[in-house]
């Protein structure tokens, strides 16, 4: 169901106004031939009702003639800001970026960062958006959650589908993402809602067992069969089951590169408002699957590159793969049981959907 210009025009404003801009600040909206047109014309109408000078920078998109799918998470190879001074100029002039075209895993955007320059990606539906705005109570317990990570050496993940994990933690830092930029230099992603890390180079072990029900992206598809993924210093080194374990396996070789197979970032949901099923009611194109990102009490895990967190491990291949009903802990004590989130707001969460499951 779709949501009215005054409706979204009000969530933008209100996530800008956390993202603390202020009048006379300069916005740069940040778009492509894939940009939503009513999120564009809203986020321009709230930037400009808060008394920002906006600007539009529209670039032309790359490598679709590699990625083998539309999702802007299919291929991470160059970006549109590759070799552009021009607009990586005016970015970086910028106080805030409205990215409505997903600039990701790049140099680039590590540059305008440093400029003290915010930027916050906003690609989802409308409606998805509305539904998720930010909130501070969101900042504060996904960031409860970061420092737990920043204080443990190692995380592990069980579940009763036979996965046995064990990252070592340390060398790369812990990760918010609760939807708005607050601070200078600040990424963020709107909707979002977890905490995440990425492991020690190596230093992860042991296996993962996909159960039905669980999420590939950027396939976006729930799978129907277990899949097992053996992981020995660091890199899957087998993939086996049935079709969907087929699917992922030849997907991930067509990048005819070692680095995809990886291990990229580890942390676990913790955005209430996102759900397990939203996956299944939208067109593949339409979304780039954040709710199966951020619901409550997954356990997210990647393959593939870490420089977003300071790493030099570059790759084009980009896996991201939500778990329900995992056990995750740091240094042995629980965050995770099951599926369910051990603070205060998971307590209240799963005694609320207890009474409608």
């Amino acid at each position: 169901m779709s949501v009215s210009d005054t409706q979204f025009i009000g969530a933008w404003r209100r996530v800008l106004e956390l993202s603390k801009l202020q009048p006379g600040q300069t916005v740069t909206v940040l778009t492509s031939a894939s940009t939503h047109p009513q999120t564009l014309r809203c986020a321009i109408a709230a930037s400009s009702a808060l008394g920002a000078v906006v600007n539009r920078l529209d670039l032309q998109p790359v490598n679709g003639e590699k990625a083998l799918s539309r999702d802007s998470l299919a291929y991470l190879g160059t970006t549109p800001l590759t070799g552009n001074k021009a607009a990586i100029a005016a970015l970086k002039a910028s106080d805030l970026v409205l990215d409505l075209m997903t600039l990701l895993f790049s140099p680039e955007q590590h540059e305008i960062l440093a400029s003290g320059a915010k930027i916050l990606l906003a690609v989802e539906p409308p409606e998805v958006l509305c539904r998720m705005v930010p909130t501070e109570d969101d900042r504060a317990r996904v960031l409860q959650a970061t420092n737990l990570i920043s204080r443990s050496k190692v995380m592990t993940v069980t579940s009763k589908a036979g996965t046995e994990l064990r990252c070592e933690l340390g060398e790369f830092p812990a990760i918010a993402e609760y939807g708005f930029v607050d601070e200078p230099g600040r990424w963020d992603h709107w909707p979002s809602g977890f905490a995440l890390t990425w492991p020690n180079e190596g230093g992860t072990e042991g296996r993962i067992v996909l159960d039905r029900g669980d999420i590939l992206l950027p396939m976006k598809c729930y799978i129907s069969d277990p899949i097992e993924i053996v992981i020995r210093d660091g890199y899957a080194r087998s993939i086996t089951g049935g079709f969907h374990a087929d699917l992922l396996a030849e997907y991930m070789a067509s990048f005819e590169d070692a680095e995809a197979y990886a291990m990229s970032h580890v942390g676990w949901g913790l955005q209430p408002r996102a759900h397990w099923s939203t996956l299944a009611q939208y067109d593949r194109e339409a979304t780039i699957g954040m709710d199966a990102r951020a619901f409550e009490g997954n356990f997210l895990f990647s393959l593939g590159p870490n420089n977003e967190a300071g790493g030099t491990r570059t790759t084009t291949c980009h896996i991201d793969i939500p778990m329900r009903r995992c056990t995750v802990s740091l240094d042995g004590q629980s965050v995770v049981v099951d599926g369910q989130v051990q603070d205060a707001a998971g307590t209240a969460y799963a005694r609320k959907r207890k009474e409608f499951l």
